[in-house]
Protein backbone atom coordinates (compact mmCIF):
# COMPACT_ATOMS: atom_id res chain seq x y z
CA UNK A 1 0.00 0.00 0.00
CA UNK A 2 0.97 3.53 0.09
CA UNK A 3 -0.36 7.26 0.89
CA UNK A 4 -2.00 9.36 -1.06
CA UNK A 5 0.15 12.39 -2.90
CA UNK A 6 -1.84 15.73 -2.06
CA UNK A 7 -1.07 19.32 -2.93
CA UNK A 8 -0.21 19.80 0.28
CA UNK A 9 2.42 17.29 0.21
CA UNK A 10 4.55 19.84 -1.54
CA UNK A 11 4.76 22.28 1.71
CA UNK A 12 6.14 19.25 3.49
CA UNK A 13 8.71 18.55 0.55
CA UNK A 14 9.34 22.06 1.37
CA UNK A 15 9.81 21.81 5.08
CA UNK A 16 11.77 18.70 4.65
CA UNK A 17 14.47 20.39 2.66
CA UNK A 18 14.38 23.35 5.39
CA UNK A 19 14.77 20.85 8.23
CA UNK A 20 17.51 18.96 6.16
CA UNK A 21 19.48 22.34 6.18
CA UNK A 22 19.09 23.26 9.28
CA UNK A 23 20.08 19.73 10.82
CA UNK A 24 23.37 20.18 8.25
CA UNK A 25 24.52 23.14 10.44
CA UNK A 26 23.45 21.18 13.72
CA UNK A 27 25.43 18.66 12.68
CA UNK A 28 28.44 21.20 11.72
CA UNK A 29 28.14 22.69 15.28
CA UNK A 30 28.13 19.15 17.05
CA UNK A 31 31.28 17.86 15.26
CA UNK A 32 33.10 21.59 16.41
CA UNK A 33 31.95 21.11 19.75
CA UNK A 34 35.27 20.43 21.88
CA UNK A 35 35.32 17.29 23.78
CA UNK A 36 37.49 15.85 26.84
CA UNK A 37 37.94 12.43 28.18
CA UNK A 38 34.80 13.19 30.82
CA UNK A 39 32.70 15.22 28.34
CA UNK A 40 29.02 14.32 29.02
CA UNK A 41 26.09 15.14 26.01
CA UNK A 42 24.17 18.37 27.73
CA UNK A 43 20.54 17.76 28.28
CA UNK A 44 18.36 20.08 25.57
CA UNK A 45 15.23 21.44 26.65
CA UNK A 46 12.81 20.71 24.06
CA UNK A 47 11.32 23.79 21.66
CA UNK A 48 10.26 24.35 17.91
CA UNK A 49 13.77 24.88 17.11
CA UNK A 50 14.68 21.95 14.72
CA UNK A 51 18.74 22.14 15.43
CA UNK A 52 17.80 21.70 19.52
CA UNK A 53 16.48 17.97 19.03
CA UNK A 54 18.29 14.78 20.26
CA UNK A 55 17.24 12.37 17.99
CA UNK A 56 16.19 11.70 14.36
CA UNK A 57 13.17 9.83 13.23
CA UNK A 58 12.56 8.51 9.53
CA UNK A 59 9.79 7.78 7.54
CA UNK A 60 10.93 5.56 4.44
CA UNK A 61 8.57 5.91 1.82
CA UNK A 62 8.65 9.45 -0.11
CA UNK A 63 11.11 10.23 2.44
CA UNK A 64 14.31 8.06 2.26
CA UNK A 65 13.94 6.58 -1.30
CA UNK A 66 11.84 8.03 -3.94
CA UNK A 67 9.84 4.94 -4.76
CA UNK A 68 6.21 6.08 -5.64
CA UNK A 69 6.51 5.13 -8.63
CA UNK A 70 7.73 2.40 -8.39
CA UNK A 71 4.56 1.38 -6.03
CA UNK A 72 1.87 2.43 -9.22
CA UNK A 73 3.71 0.16 -11.76
CA UNK A 74 4.11 -2.65 -9.29
CA UNK A 75 0.40 -2.22 -9.21
CA UNK A 76 -0.23 -1.72 -13.33
CA UNK A 77 2.02 -5.22 -13.64
CA UNK A 78 -0.40 -6.62 -10.80
CA UNK A 79 -3.86 -5.37 -12.46
CA UNK A 80 -2.82 -6.26 -15.56
CA UNK A 81 -2.27 -10.43 -14.02
CA UNK A 82 -6.64 -10.11 -13.14
CA UNK A 83 -7.78 -8.64 -16.14
CA UNK A 84 -7.90 -4.88 -15.45
CA UNK A 85 -5.38 -3.11 -18.62
CA UNK A 86 -4.92 0.43 -16.60
CA UNK A 87 -2.59 3.25 -17.33
CA UNK A 88 0.09 5.05 -15.21
CA UNK A 89 -1.92 7.92 -15.14
CA UNK A 90 -5.16 5.70 -14.30
CA UNK A 91 -3.30 4.20 -11.69
CA UNK A 92 -2.28 7.07 -10.00
CA UNK A 93 -5.61 8.73 -10.06
CA UNK A 94 -7.31 5.73 -8.67
CA UNK A 95 -5.14 3.74 -6.88
CA UNK A 96 -4.95 4.54 -3.28
CA UNK A 97 -4.99 3.25 0.31
CA UNK A 98 -4.42 -0.43 1.49
CA UNK A 99 -3.86 -2.86 -0.77
CA UNK A 100 -6.79 -4.73 0.51
CA UNK A 101 -9.27 -2.32 0.19
CA UNK A 102 -8.04 -1.17 -3.37
CA UNK A 103 -8.67 -5.17 -4.29
CA UNK A 104 -11.96 -5.25 -2.38
CA UNK A 105 -13.16 -1.60 -4.14
CA UNK A 106 -11.58 -2.83 -7.98
CA UNK A 107 -13.14 -6.14 -7.94
CA UNK A 108 -15.99 -6.40 -5.81
CA UNK A 109 -16.42 -10.02 -3.90
CA UNK A 110 -14.52 -11.38 -6.58
CA UNK A 111 -11.88 -11.98 -4.21
CA UNK A 112 -11.72 -14.26 -0.85
CA UNK A 113 -9.98 -12.61 1.93
CA UNK A 114 -7.64 -15.06 1.87
CA UNK A 115 -7.30 -14.23 -2.48
CA UNK A 116 -6.86 -10.47 -1.36
CA UNK A 117 -3.58 -11.14 1.03
CA UNK A 118 -1.95 -13.41 -1.53
CA UNK A 119 -2.71 -10.82 -4.18
CA UNK A 120 -1.06 -8.02 -1.66
CA UNK A 121 1.74 -9.73 -1.00
CA UNK A 122 2.32 -10.44 -5.13
CA UNK A 123 2.19 -6.97 -5.79
CA UNK A 124 4.26 -6.34 -3.17
CA UNK A 125 6.76 -8.43 -4.48
CA UNK A 126 6.75 -7.26 -7.81
CA UNK A 127 7.11 -3.84 -6.24
CA UNK A 128 10.64 -5.52 -4.83
CA UNK A 129 11.60 -6.49 -8.36
CA UNK A 130 10.95 -3.80 -10.02
CA UNK A 131 12.68 -1.26 -7.70
CA UNK A 132 15.83 -3.39 -6.76
CA UNK A 133 17.64 -2.18 -9.75
CA UNK A 134 17.36 1.35 -9.25
CA UNK A 135 17.22 1.66 -5.41
CA UNK A 136 19.28 4.38 -4.16
CA UNK A 137 18.92 6.95 -1.27
CA UNK A 138 17.47 10.31 -2.13
CA UNK A 139 19.89 12.75 -3.00
CA UNK A 140 22.09 13.71 -0.23
CA UNK A 141 20.68 11.50 2.57
CA UNK A 142 23.63 9.13 2.73
CA UNK A 143 26.25 11.94 3.54
CA UNK A 144 23.62 13.43 5.91
CA UNK A 145 22.91 9.99 8.15
CA UNK A 146 26.73 9.96 7.75
CA UNK A 147 27.10 12.78 9.22
CA UNK A 148 24.57 12.27 12.05
CA UNK A 149 26.14 8.96 12.74
CA UNK A 150 29.71 10.36 12.90
CA UNK A 151 28.18 13.07 15.54
CA UNK A 152 26.32 10.47 17.62
CA UNK A 153 22.82 11.47 16.96
CA UNK A 154 20.60 8.17 17.73
CA UNK A 155 18.11 7.40 14.71
CA UNK A 156 15.40 5.41 14.13
CA UNK A 157 12.92 4.48 11.22
CA UNK A 158 9.09 4.06 11.33
CA UNK A 159 7.21 3.36 8.47
CA UNK A 160 4.02 2.29 7.42
CA UNK A 161 5.06 -0.11 4.64
CA UNK A 162 5.19 -3.48 5.74
CA UNK A 163 7.53 -5.81 6.97
CA UNK A 164 9.23 -7.39 3.91
CA UNK A 165 9.65 -3.54 2.19
CA UNK A 166 11.09 -2.43 4.99
CA UNK A 167 13.40 -4.90 5.20
CA UNK A 168 14.06 -5.03 1.81
CA UNK A 169 15.34 -1.28 2.04
CA UNK A 170 17.99 -1.66 5.04
CA UNK A 171 19.21 -4.80 3.71
CA UNK A 172 19.43 -3.36 0.13
CA UNK A 173 20.78 0.29 0.87
CA UNK A 174 23.30 -1.19 4.15
CA UNK A 175 21.02 1.15 6.43
CA UNK A 176 21.02 -1.23 9.30
CA UNK A 177 25.07 0.58 11.10
CA UNK A 178 22.83 3.76 10.89
CA UNK A 179 19.60 3.03 13.02
CA UNK A 180 19.04 1.17 16.52
CA UNK A 181 15.44 0.84 15.40
CA UNK A 182 13.16 0.26 12.65
CA UNK A 183 9.43 -0.22 12.88
CA UNK A 184 7.23 -0.71 10.09
CA UNK A 185 2.88 -2.24 10.00
CA UNK A 186 3.70 -4.86 11.47
CA UNK A 187 5.31 -3.32 14.74
CA UNK A 188 2.19 -0.78 15.74
CA UNK A 189 -1.57 -1.90 16.46
CA UNK A 190 -2.86 1.65 14.89
CA UNK A 191 -1.49 2.69 11.46
CA UNK A 192 -0.61 6.36 11.13
CA UNK A 193 -1.45 9.54 11.50
CA UNK A 194 -1.91 7.59 15.05
CA UNK A 195 1.63 8.52 16.42
CA UNK A 196 2.13 4.92 18.00
CA UNK A 197 5.12 4.16 15.67
CA UNK A 198 6.87 7.27 16.61
CA UNK A 199 7.09 6.61 19.83
CA UNK A 200 8.18 3.06 19.63
CA UNK A 201 10.74 4.85 16.93
CA UNK A 202 11.68 7.51 20.25
CA UNK A 203 11.53 4.51 22.44
CA UNK A 204 14.10 2.43 21.06
CA UNK A 205 16.66 5.19 20.69
CA UNK A 206 16.21 6.04 24.84
CA UNK A 207 14.15 9.22 24.15
CA UNK A 208 10.87 10.69 24.43
CA UNK A 209 9.29 11.33 20.80
CA UNK A 210 8.97 15.33 22.01
CA UNK A 211 12.45 15.13 21.94
CA UNK A 212 13.19 14.12 18.14
CA UNK A 213 13.40 15.56 15.18
CA UNK A 214 10.93 13.64 12.41
CA UNK A 215 11.14 13.43 8.41
CA UNK A 216 7.84 12.48 7.01
CA UNK A 217 6.49 13.18 3.67
CA UNK A 218 3.03 13.07 4.11
CA UNK A 219 0.13 14.59 5.40
CA UNK A 220 -1.11 11.66 7.10
CA UNK A 221 2.30 10.95 8.42
CA UNK A 222 2.48 14.36 9.73
CA UNK A 223 -0.90 14.68 11.45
Amino acid sequence: SFPTRRSSDLKIGSCLFFLLICCQRYLGKVNQQPTTNNHQPSTIKPTNNPTSMKGFLFDMDGTMVDNMMIHHRAWQRKLSELGLAMTIEEVKEKIHGVNNEILERLFGDRFTPADRERISGEKEAAYREIFLPQLKLIDGLQAFLDQAKSANIPMAIGTAAPEENAQFLVDNLGLAPYFQGIFHAGSVSKGKPDPEIFHKAAASIGLEARDCLVFEDSVTGAE
